[in-house]
């Protein structure tokens, strides 16, 4: 069955309700583990393979056309309503960890997925109920905005997948009217961006005190289900990359515009733009490069060339920009299909590449961990080491997708991997300020983000393009609307991932064979002790930035730019 073929039916929740009621009754008096058993596969079965598989079948259809009225009215439904019975879920798992059967569940299917129910049920009280209501509504409302965007350039009136290219333009002039531009309607809708996020966080707060915190900062990390690492583990991993990353991001960024003639620190039309000639593109069309991709994966290994064939037989992606699409790219499970989705906007850009490698990369997790009923997925960061990762292992490969761009695009891939870090930690720390003032105003925030500017994007300075040099530039980054606290999961993952890069420096089978074991160890354990299963080291050991900067120090100052036009 392809995508196009599911047939969407939206869930009666009603019916649903009364059918939970009924299983957490015969849950807490189930006479034996079989029994017990059974009404766990029951629930998984219920709410894993319709609730979820619906209501995501609901958001991918929306998302491919955010102008659908009839998918708008299902997402906001599901918006509405699920919360009202969050309560059931918290009774549902009260009545798991309490039960005497809860060691022999653990003994088969792990500790991770009742570590995390714990977890989950702290953050729930049914007081909470139209605060989540209204807190999804508000996301919404930032999703459609963003989509809307409609920004007279060039003589088209284009969105803001559609404005990339002009943003990377070998074309000084060109590139920076395309930032004005696109600044230009940020600003023009910052009062409704403030807007928005004013009230996310105030009831993100309010949610925090509901339950018997501070803030909100403590309920985000439960939501995240951070469940091996502290807030103060993050502290001093954000020590590590002002100490570590942010040096040698400063030295690249130099030799850039030492390169590309522009004055340092760079201005932000500048700062993307790393080769004179351009950045590397990837060669062909959507239908070219998704062809690129089967053959990449075929030749990867035999568990990627199956994936791969699965995935585009079913139809399971939809990756070309147009308008009313919704924004960002992501990979979703639709379990009743027991397949993966990839939504994503190519932009004729080294983007359109990394798409088909690292939403691809949670595409193949899921796919391989599809049949586990508890544990299928780890968290947030640890799913991050499949999708990094599965770009760099694509570098090996930089010629199918880049031609004679290959050689810049593995050093820009590496430059922008340093980056990453610097500015996802930015990001992160960005929202621990935001939300330890909750009080703070619109003006008080773009100040916080100009300031942490200058400790992690030195290359940096503040000029005259609207919203980006006026300390804006947070708004156009999704997670903090949607999100808070999931940004440092890229830059955790990212400082896991540049071990396999290191280990594909060497031997590329070797590293394809730790990633394999990584990856298939599905959400069996917590974070950390999936990498140490996997023979990685914790991004919060004190020596793993470290090792790892002078690893790309080390390969920085041998790589050979003479064949790269600068």
């Amino acid at each position: 069955m392809t995508f196009s073929e599911i047939k969407y039916t939206r869930v009666d929740l009603q019916e649903r309700e009364a059918k939970a009621k009924e299983l957490i009754e015969r849950l807490r008096n189930a006479a034996s583990f079989e029994e017990f058993e059974q009404v766990v596969l029951e629930d998984h079965e219920m709410d894993g393979m319709n609730l979820q598989s619906m209501r995501t079948v609901a958001q991918i259809r929306h998302d491919m056309d955010t102008r659908d009225e009839f998918y708008d009215a299902e997402v906001k439904f599901y918006s509405r309503e699920l919360p009202k019975s969050r309560y059931l879920a918290k009774e549902w798992t009260d009545a798991l960890l309490q039960s005497p059967f809860r060691a022999q569940l653990e003994e088969k299917y792990g500790n991770v997925p009742l570590l995390n129910a714990e977890i989950s049920n702290r953050t729930f009280k049914p007081e909470l109920v139209e605060d989540l209501q209204r807190e999804s509504e508000l996301v919404n409302q930032y999703t459609k905005l963003i989509a809307s965007a409609q920004i007279p350039f060039e003589g088209e009136d284009r969105n803001l997948a559609q404005m990339a290219p002009f943003k990377l333009s070998t074309d000084d002039k060109l590139r920076r009217a395309a930032w004005m531009a696109e600044g230009k309607w940020f600003r023009d809708n910052g009062k409704e961006l403030d807007r928005i996020y004013d009230e996310l966080v105030q009831l993100r707060d309010r949610m925090g005190r509901k339950l018997g915190h501070d803030g909100y900062t403590r309920l985000g990390y439960d939501r995240m289900q951070r469940n091996c690492y502290t807030e103060k583990d993050v502290e001093q991993f954000r020590i590590a990359v002002q100490n570590d990353v942010v040096p040698l991001c400063k030295r690249i960024y130099m030799e850039q515009a030492k390169r590309m003639g522009f004055e340092f620190p760079l201005s932000f039309a500048d700062k993307d733009l790393a080769f004179r000639s351009g950045n590397p593109k990837p060669v062909g069309d959507p239908a070219q490069i998704l062809a690129m991709g089967d053959k990449f994966y075929s030749e990867l290994s035999p568990e990627t060339k199956e994936f791969w064939g699965r995935m585009m037989a079913r139809e399971m992606m939809d990756v070309q920009s147009r308008p009313g699409k919704a924004m960002g790219g992501y990979c979703t499970g639709i379990y009743a299909a027991k397949m993966p989705f990839i939504f994503a906007n190519f932009n004729g850009t080294a983007h359109d590449a990394k798409v088909i490698t690292h939403e691809a990369g949670h595409a193949f997790a899921l796919y391989r961990n599809l049949d586990r009923v508890m544990g299928m997925m780890p968290g947030m960061e640890a799913c991050e080491v499949h999708s990094m990762s599965m770009e760099f292992f694509a570098d090996h490969w930089a010629e199918l997708f880049f031609g004679a761009d290959a050689k810049k695009s593995c050093y820009s891939h590496l430059a922008e991997s340093l980056n990453l870090i610097a500015y996802g930690t930015m990001v992160d720390h960005f929202q621990h300020v935001i939300y330890e003032y909750p009080e703070f105003g619109p003006a008080e925030r773009h100040q916080v983000w100009m300031e942490l500017l200058g400790v992690y994007m030195p290359w940096v300075r503040p000029d005259d393009i609207p919203f980006y040099g006026e300390g804006h530039g947070w708004q156009r980054q999704s997670h903090i609307y949607k999100m808070p606290f999931y940004y440092i999961d890229y830059c955790l993952a990212e400082a896991v991932s540049l071990q396999i890069w290191a280990m594909i420096q060497e031997d590329v089978d070797a590293a394809w064979k730790t990633y394999l074991k990584y990856t298939e160890l599905g959400g069996s354990m917590v974070f950390t002790d999936l990498l140490a299963e996997a023979g990685l080291r914790s991004p919060f050991d004190p020596e793993s930035l470290r090792s790892i900067a002078k690893s790309v120090k080390a390969y920085l100052d041998t790589f050979d730019m003479t064949e790269i036009d600068g």
